[in-house]
C-alpha cells in the first residue's frame, strides 16, 4: 500500500472544508487523490491492490453529528443516517417489519463481519467493478480511461447484460441499492456548494463513454442521510438473490419487489434488478405491464420478458437473461403471497 495522509475531521463542515481544499474539481470522485473513508471495506482492498492510489484519506467515523448514526422510522418513512452500519439496519425491528425488502437486501449482502463495518452510504457508493478492474495489468476504461475493456472478449460470466456500453460491461454489485431504487429513496448531500436532496435513481450514471464517472456527486460532497418514503407497497416487499453460493457472493441475478395489491390485482408494482446491470436498475416497463392486472405466473413472466427485452449479453453471460427472468417471476409470486 502506498503512503497516505489520514485526516479525521470532527464534523461535517470540517470534512467539507478539507475535501474542498484537496479534491480536484476537474476530476470525478473516483479519480481524485483525496478519498472519503468510513467502513473502508472496499477502498482498503483497492489500495492494497494499487487500483486506488489516494494520497489523502478523510476518515468520516469521527464526525460528531448524532443523526449520522441514527435510524428514524415514522409514519412518513424511514431515515437512515449515512454512518449507520449495514448490520445495524438489517437487524432493526421496525425496518424488518415495515421495509422487509431493505432488511433482506442488507442481510443477504457480504458477510456478517463486513456488514458490521460497512456504512450504508459507503455501500451505495461502492464501485461498479469486475475482475479486470481489480487487476492493474489488464485494460480497464474504468480504472484507466481510454485503455480499453478486457472483459469484452475475456471471461465475462459475472458481467452485466443491461445498461452496458462499448466501453464497459461491469456489474454494479450492491444489494441495498436495489431496494432503495425500487422504493424511490432520496439522498441528502452536503458539499462546498451547499446542501441538496437528490433522487436515488439519479445518483448512479450509466457507463456510456465515461465509465470512470460513476455518480453525479462532486468530489467534495458527502451523503448525510438516506430517506425512504412510506407507501402501501413497503410492507409487501422482498429481495430475492441468486448466487453461486449461499453467502459472501455477488448476485448472478436478484430482484427487489414491492407490491400494492387489491386481492391479487396489482395497483402498483415496484421492481429493481441486481446482478445483471451496470447501475441499480429500475424496471419501469415491467412495472407498467403489471399495472391493474391480476398477478399470476403468466403475467409475472410477461413482466420479466419486458424487463430483459433490451439485454445485451457477451460471450459467457447470456445465461443471465433467463436466470434474471426466472428470478423476477419467483420474486413477484413470493411477494404476492406474503402475509402482511
Amino acid at each position: 500500500m502506498r503512503p497516505f495522509v489520514l485526516e479525521q475531521p470532527a464534523n461535517i463542515p470540517a470534512a467539507i472544508a478539507l475535501a474542498s481544499n484537496f479534491a480536484a474539481p476537474d476530476r470525478p470522485p473516483t479519480q481524485s487523490d483525496m478519498q472519503f473513508i468510513a467502513g473502508g471495506t472496499n477502498l482498503a482492498d483497492y489500495m492494497k491492490l494499487d487500483v486506488a492510489r489516494p494520497n489523502r484519506l478523510l476518515d468520516l467515523n469521527r464526525l460528531s453529528e448524532p443523526a449520522l448514526r441514527q435510524i428514524r422510522v415514522t409514519a412518513e418513512g424511514v431515515r437512515f443516517g449515512a454512518l449507520v452500519r449495514m448490520g445495524e439496519a438489517a437487524d432493526d425491528k421496525d425496518v424488518k417489519l415495515h421495509y422487509p425488502v431493505i432488511a433482506d437486501s442488507l442481510r443477504l449482502a457480504a458477510s456478517g463481519q463486513l456488514r458490521n463495518m460497512a456504512s450504508l452510504a459507503g455501500n451505495v457508493l461502492q464501485r461498479t467493478r469486475c475482475e479486470y478492474f481489480r487487476e492493474i495489468s489488464w485494460a480497464c476504461n474504468k480504472r484507466q480511461p481510454g485503455s480499453g475493456c478486457a472483459a469484452m472478449d475475456g471471461f465475462n460470466r459475472q458481467h452485466a447484460v443491461l445498461g452496458v456500453s462499448d466501453a464497459c460491461i461491469a456489474t454494479y454489485h450492491g444489494d441495498f441499492a436495489q431496494a432503495l431504487i425500487a422504493l424511490d429513496a432520496n439522498l441528502h448531500v452536503e458539499g462546498s456548494g451547499g446542501a441538496r436532496e437528490i433522487r436515488f435513481a439519479n445518483l448512479h450514471r450509466l457507463p456510456g463513454d465515461t465509465p470512470h464517472v460513476e455518480t453525479g456527486l462532486a468530489a467534495d460532497e458527502i451523503i448525510t442521510a438516506i430517506d425512504v418514503p412510506a407507501g402501501p407497497w413497503t410492507r409487501r416487499s422482498r429481495y430475492l438473490k441468486v448466487r453461486d453460493r449461499e453467502s459472501y457472493a455477488f448476485a448472478l441475478a436478484s430482484a427487489a419487489v414491492a407490491l400494492d395489491l387489491d386481492g391479487n390485482n396489482v395497483r402498483e408494482a415496484r421492481i429493481a434488478l441486481g446482478g445483471v446491470a451496470t447501475v441499480p436498475w429500475r424496471a419501469r416497463e415491467a412495472e407498467a405491464v403489471l399495472h391493474d392486472k391480476m398477478l399470476d405466473e403468466a403475467m409475472a413472466r410477461a413482466a420479466a420478458e419486458t424487463a430483459f427485452a433490451d439485454a445485451r449479453p457477451r460471450g459467457h453471460n447470456a445465461f443471465k437473461i433467463e436466470l434474471g427472468k426466472r428470478t423476477l417471476v419467483r420474486a413477484l409470486l413470493e411477494t404476492r403471497d406474503m402475509k402482511v
